[in-house]
């Protein structure tokens, strides 16, 4: 099954994720494509009323339209803040790159395009074996969006991730400067122009606002129905 939609990555964690795969959501939502947006094993869970809550995988399909069940936004669910596979070898959880694959292909069944969102960067630990997020983004085959800081280092994170996610046989479908409220928009503007250099054919966004990523979101062919 070739599937339609986009992979999201990270150059590290916590550099805005959830937040510009929300964005994603959000705008694809409101141009009235169905969207599936998943994360296929999430750590750092906390306990609630029905098990383990999964934050992010919440977040990013509730931007989606909020039309998902609960068992088709995240299929691995462990407490431990650490690399889901790091955490499920702790905790005995048998992740099954596989079976990823095969959750992420469910939920784009019923979606005009899907959502995947992985966990932190590229290289993350994601089973109980060798496989990583690399792995999964590989067999899905979907373009990939990284996701990093607007400042200072991000340069160098990103380029050296788009580097290896090209090397790895994936598409960088775009890259996207995440800037919080309080950091300096100028400076992300002229480390995203830097990134575009280095990257030659590299989409680069910086996004404060879902609105910032429409132009980007513009550029991919399945969205020119």
């Amino acid at each position: 099954m070739q599937l339609t939609g986009l992979f999201i990555t990270g150059t590290d964690t916590g550099v805005g994720k959830t937040f510009v795969t929300s964005a994603i959501a959000r705008r694809l939502t409101a141009r009235r494509w169905q969207v599936a947006a998943v994360k296929p094993a999430e750590s750092g869970c906390e306990e609630g009323p029905n098990g383990l809550i999964a934050a992010d995988a919440e977040a990013i399909a509730v931007a989606a339209g909020d039309w998902q069940p609960q068992n088709a936004r995240c299929l691995y669910r462990m407490r431990a803040a650490l690399a889901p596979g790091v955490a499920a070898r702790a905790e005995g959880v048998a992740v099954d790159l596989s079976v990823c694959a095969a959750f992420v292909a469910s939920a784009a069944a019923r979606a005009d395009l899907v959502l995947v969102e992985g966990a932190g960067g590229w290289r993350v630990p994601l089973d109980r074996g060798d496989g990583t997020i690399a792995d999964l983004a590989k067999r899905l085959q979907l373009p990939v969006v990284i996701v990093g800081r607007g400042g200072l280092g991000t340069i160098n994170h990103s380029v050296l991730t788009a580097e290896t996610v090209q090397r790895d046989g994936c598409t960088v479908g775009a890259i996207v400067l995440s800037v919080r409220p309080d950091e300096d928009l100028q400076a992300a503007n002229a480390n995203a122009a830097e990134i575009a250099r280095m990257v030659p054919g590299a989409r680069v966004a910086v996004m404060r606002t879902a609105s910032d990523l429409d132009a980007l979101l513009d550029h991919f062919t399945w969205n020119a129905r």
